[in-house]
């Protein structure tokens, strides 16, 4: 029986569910070790601009242990938010036979990495290049991060962008092994009904009309997400009997308001940031979701494996980690060059723009969200286990 080893920054709520999933379904003996206990604890989040604690189980199923951060800014915002003198140690004390890091660039990491000699390494990320860069600095970075690979003897992708990203990095296929990023999908579909019903009230508790289809975007209103661009999109495509509900908060969100305001739209509405218990009901109140990134940082986009486990289709930027895989153009939904507003305005008077079927859906949004939940089925905590007990 493997004793496996899983070093990761703090809970997430993607991922405890998979932890537990392998405590449950294989014959590993598992231990997680989280550096930092932001999401256990209300702690501020910078860019939601407000207090988080998660409101689901989050250490339940799995074996684990916290490992002192004696940071001064604990985070991962920064370098210097992970400091874990005694990671090592506690590690050891474990005896595994493998150790899996979720995360590598942190100073905590970077001492881990050059003093463990103990047991093989592998690595899981969703880093892509959709956003190539250039210069000298570029050149550096890349070899660099290639030398930090070369410590680790498996290297486990997500998707096609990320695979893509460690071959670039001189990782052999023979170290790749795919064990995709991956929600609690049960929750989600399990909780479909129920968040449909929940769904139309909360809509009429926001004032949106009933005969209206709605374009939703959940999730920070922060820079790199591009919430603007989808406003002014919405703004352009014009579309009757649709509304566009913003569902979050951060550093945007009085700029958002404020153009949304000037523009003398009646159909724009604004939710505040909702816990993980809310979030089915939050896809359900949407017909399409959107997710307009812009840049590397959109390494995977979870929001849309949400959606999708709610039948809903997917609007998506062409920076967006997950758009190969998952977005499917036509099929489950489409994709658009990132920062190009009149294509994401193009996008949804496609998606939404169609007369009315028999049942008050806009085709093709139905056959898309059908799409979309069968294809999100191969992206599930069995796949992603399958991939590790490969590497293993």
């Amino acid at each position: 029986m493997l004793r496996l080893a899983i070093i990761t920054s703090h809970p997430i709520q993607y991922y405890a569910p998979w932890f537990r999933h392998l405590t449950a379904a294989t014959d590993l003996t598992l231990r997680v070790f989280y550096l930092w206990d932001f999401g256990i604890t209300a702690q501020a989040d910078r860019q939601f601009k407000q207090a988080i604690q998660w409101d689901i189980p989050l250490l339940e199923g799995y074996d684990y242990e916290f490992v002192p951060n004696t940071s001064r800014q604990p985070g991962t915002s920064h370098f210097w938010g992970l400091q874990n003198p005694t990671l090592a140690v506690q590690v050891r004390a474990f005896q595994p036979d493998a150790v899996l890091l979720m995360n590598y660039n942190y100073a905590s990491l970077y001492r881990f990495l050059g003093s463990w000699r103990d047991t093989p390494l592998l690595f899981r990320g969703d880093s892509h290049r959709l956003v190539p860069e250039n210069g000298t600095k570029a050149v550096l970075k890349h070899q660099w991060i290639t030398q930090i690979y070369r410590q680790f003897n498996a290297c486990l992708y997500v998707g096609q962008a990320n695979r893509n990203y460690f071959r670039y990095h001189g990782v052999e296929d023979k170290r790749l092994f795919f064990s995709p990023h991956a929600i609690d999908n049960d929750r989600f579909i399990g909780q479909a009904n129920t968040a449909q019903q929940e769904a139309k009230t909360w809509k009429q508790e926001l004032g949106i009309p009933a005969d209206h289809q709605v374009v939703l975007f959940a999730g920070k209103l922060i820079p790199k997400k591009r919430p603007l661009d989808l406003l002014q999109a919405f703004l352009q495509a014009n579309l009757p009997q649709v509304s566009l509900l913003f569902v979050g908060s951060g550093e945007l969100e009085a700029a958002v308001r404020e153009q949304t305001q000037a523009s003398g739209s009646r159909h724009i509405y604004f939710a505040p940031f909702q816990n993980q218990s809310q979030m089915p009901r939050t896809y359900a109140a949407g017909d399409v979701m959107v997710l307009p990134s812009y840049g590397a940082g959109e390494t995977w986009g979870l929001a849309v494996n949400e959606a999708m486990c709610l039948g809903r289709p997917v609007i998506a930027s062409d920076h967006v980690g997950c758009a190969a895989d998952l977005v499917k153009p036509e099929q489950t939904g489409l994709i658009f060059p990132a920062g190009d507003v009149e294509a994401l305005a193009h996008c949804l008077r496609r998606a939404l723009g169609q007369s009315r079927g028999a049942e008050g859906d806009h085709s093709p949004l139905r056959q898309w969200g059908q799409a979309g939940q069968a294809h999100i089925s191969h992206y599930s905590y069995d796949q992603a286990t399958e991939g590790l007990l490969k590497a293993l």
